[in-house]
């Protein structure tokens, strides 16, 4: 029998949708798909700089490896700045307090940027100490010193970005950070073709190049802010318990990112401890595992700044319903996601190696990729929307417990010298308990406080 229309209240008023469609379809795209661009964009940095640094010769590109982890995984730390930003922005919009919502972006901003100058600083004191203990080379240490201290002094304007981006979130714009990622993209490939090889300055043009695209970005982002806050009624200077209100939420993200990072960084330790032949195919796994994620987390992105909002405006039922129907989407594309790679495993491999023994092993290793990828989309979008919802301590508790949880199978398989696919096994588990924590959350009612900012 054919279904009447389904009727619910979104951004626009009542909407009639036609069944199997939901009210929120529309919102959800319209965000996580610019996003997807975004997320996309960010990584080509790295790849535009390995590209050019890999002509160089072997040393250079080993120095820009070692580097580019240590920046990789510092930055990935400070994330929180858009989290928090987002979720934070999102509420007040719902709320409909512009201009406190931009004074919470204007605060984002403040902290981001005190943090990167303290990272600069800090960063700069450590850098020989950093390089040594990555193990590299005596041949290689020059190279990746240069790189990364020269990186650093873009350290700020890298933090800026990411407040910034978290703030656009906020108000439901997702275009403008695509269009700035795509267009520092470009300002990089420029400048990196220009100093490396018509100036000859080898991979500290590199790293120059990167640096001027990134305070370019920053430049940006700020302007918009500023613009946006005006037009708001809001100051421009920062306010302490904003600042404060910012670090705290931040302070929970951080366990919860540096939990994230350590499983992730323990799993190729261990992959690198197995064989050489293991930790190559883990890389082929786990680069096509870090792709599709981007996919899964345009719909987190868009959780992020949907629950926020709806929460804001006292809408419980609604930032339950927009929740659950990202829930469905996510998992929907996790499954063709995961179909899609189980059945391209033999055209994928070959594009990351042409070592059959390492092929063979990345083959298999693909199939725990294909298999776990509805739980991944399950477990990002439920991230997606504790993170819009301002849950953050809960989130902290969850990722920590599942990651303790994992710490045992992980030297369970290095005890036993197990081989890369039980050590698959086991980071599958580590994605279960994930799910597990964060699904019990949302089956409740305590993440879903509402109000302008959340009482608990």
């Amino acid at each position: 029998m054919r279904q009447p229309p389904d009727e619910r209240v979104g951004s626009v008023g009542t909407v009639r949708v036609p069944p199997r469609r939901s009210a929120y379809d529309r919102d959800i795209l319209a965000l996580a798909i610019p996003a997807l661009g975004a997320l996309i964009a960010e990584p080509l940095y790295v790849l535009v700089d390995t590209a050019i640094v890999g002509n160089l010769g072997t040393l250079p590109l080993a120095g820009l490896a070692v580097a580019g982890m240590v920046l990789t995984a510092v930055f990935g730390i400070f994330n929180f700045l858009a989290y928090s930003t987002t979720s934070a922005v999102a509420r007040q919009l719902g709320a409909g307090n512009r201009r406190v919502g931009a004074e919470r972006g204007v605060d984002g901003v403040w902290l981001a940027a005190g943090l990167g100058c303290l990272l600069t600083v800090v960063g700069l004191l450590v850098a020989p100490l950093v390089v040594e203990g990555m193990g590299a080379s005596a041949d290689v240490r020059p190279y990746a010193l240069t790189y990364l201290r020269i990186s650093l002094l873009g350290a700020p304007f890298v933090l800026v970005m990411l407040a910034g981006a978290g703030y656009l979130r906020g108000l439901q714009d997702t275009k403008t950070t695509l269009i700035v990622a795509v267009a520092a993209n470009v300002v990089n490939l420029g400048l990196e073709l220009v100093l490396v090889y018509g100036f000859d300055l080898g991979i500290a043009g590199s790293a120059w190049g990167t640096v001027i695209a990134q305070v370019g970005a920053g430049l940006v982002f700020l302007a918009i802010i500023a613009r946006t806050a005006r037009r708001a009624g809001a100051g421009l200077m920062p306010r302490a318990d904003g600042v404060r209100e910012t670090a705290v939420v931040g302070g929970h993200l951080v366990v919860r990112t540096g939990s994230l990072l350590l499983a992730l960084l323990a799993t190729t330790a261990v992959a690198a401890r197995i064989s050489d032949t293991s930790v190559a195919a883990h890389q082929v796994a786990f680069q096509i595992w870090t792709f599709l994620a981007l996919t899964l987390d345009a719909i987190a992105i868009a959780g992020q700044a949907i629950v926020g909002r709806l929460l804001g405006a006292d809408d419980e039922a609604g930032s339950r319903a927009a929740s659950t129907r990202m829930l469905e989407l996510g998992i929907a594309t996790g499954i063709v996601l995961g179909l899609c790679t189980a059945v391209l495993r033999p055209v994928l491999v070959p594009i990351f190696t042409d070592d059959g023994s390492v092929a063979l092993l990345a083959e298999q290793v693909l199939w725990f990729v294909a298999a776990l990828q509805p739980v991944a989309a399950a477990v990002f979008v439920l991230d997606g929307i504790l993170i819009g919802a301002g849950d953050s301590r809960y989130l902290a508790k969850a990722m920590a417990a599942a990651t303790i949880l994992y710490a045992p199978l992980v030297a369970l398989v290095a005890g036993v010298h197990a081989s890369l696919l039980w050590l698959w096994a086991a980071f599958s588990v580590w994605m279960l308990a994930r799910l597990v924590g964060m699904g019990a959350r949302f089956v409740g009612n305590r993440w879903a406080v509402t109000g302008a900012t959340r009482a608990g």
